[in-house]
């Protein structure tokens, strides 16, 4: 069974991911994430990047963003503890689904953390 992870931008709860995805020598997972609300969308992202000077890339035919670290971007277990990387991003667009990625999380928190994609590896 996959554990649910809570994502927060700033003090708003976004939304959840199972984090199906990983690069576990790069100490990466990524997953899809489930939005709290349907306002977490293009429009809501590209407005926060250009309010907190977060760099991003994006199509505006498509309405898909991919952004760089996100700085008040955090993942929490449901136990409360924080998931910390290098950097934490978003990529996706309206008509799909989005991603959020943590990069560079430290041994030996990730082989805890993520054993299945950690053994599934090695």
């Amino acid at each position: 069974m996959n554990k649910i992870y809570d994502i927060l931008l700033g003090n708003t709860k976004i939304g959840t991911t199972a984090f199906e995805n990983a690069d576990p020598p790069m100490g990466v997972v990524l997953g899809k994430i489930s939005f709290a609300d349907e306002r977490f969308d293009y429009s809501f992202f590209k407005d926060y990047c250009i309010k907190n000077n977060v760099g991003f890339q994006e199509d505006i035919d498509l309405k898909l963003i991919s952004t760089v670290n996100i700085p008040d971007l955090h993942v929490f277990d449901l136990a409360g503890l924080e998931i910390k990387g290098l950097a934490a991003t978003i990529s996706g667009m309206d008509d799909d689904e989005y991603l959020i990625s943590v990069e560079g999380i430290p041994y030996p928190f990730y082989e805890d953390e993520f054993d299945h994609h950690y053994k599934s590896y090695f």
